[in-house]
């Protein structure tokens, strides 16, 4: 047969509209975060993100949240550390226990990436009438609200009920 596709449902238009706005999202993230000192690669400040997010986190539940193994978290660490961007501490009850923590300095550069994101997204939002960014809201909210708290990455079980 010709090299014609298959007409795509309604469902796939709209999938392909939020693709296209993620794929500027992420150029949004990362100019922000290129614009801040020191520069990190993506993964690091995704590192501080989740930390900061889950202070009860140790390297090995970071590791998996990363999907990394345990000594290349261990290294990003380090490199964290000596930035003076996160902390370890050990438990006082149970010394093989290393609790992760984001320093001040490390939460004031995830700030500022937040501050300069927020900026690019405001600017590219400038040019959408009131109505339609009230819209947009509204339909990011109730995006937010369906999805369910899953690993959807490629083989991966998607099930919350694991």
């Amino acid at each position: 047969m010709g090299s014609e596709e298959a007409p795509r449902s309604c469902g796939d238009a709209a999938g392909q509209h939020v693709v296209d706005a993620v794929e500027n999202l992420v150029a949004f993230w990362f100019a922000a975060v290129e614009d801040v000192t020191p520069r990190l690669p993506a993964r690091q400040v995704r590192a501080l993100r989740i930390v900061r997010r889950r202070p009860e986190l140790n390297l090995t539940a970071l590791a998996e949240q990363l999907d990394i193994g345990l000594p290349t978290a261990s290294r990003m660490c380090d490199r964290l550390e000596a930035a003076g961007l996160l902390q370890r501490n050990m438990q006082p009850d149970d010394r093989r226990e290393v609790q992760l923590v984001v320093t001040a300095d490390g939460r004031r550069y995830l700030t500022d990436v937040t501050h300069r994101l927020s900026a690019y997204v405001t600017t590219a939002l400038d040019g959408l009438p009131p109505g339609r960014r009230t819209m947009l809201v509204e339909i990011l909210r109730a995006f937010h609200k369906a999805q369910a708290p899953v690993d959807t990455r490629p083989g991966r079980d998607t099930r919350a009920d694991r």
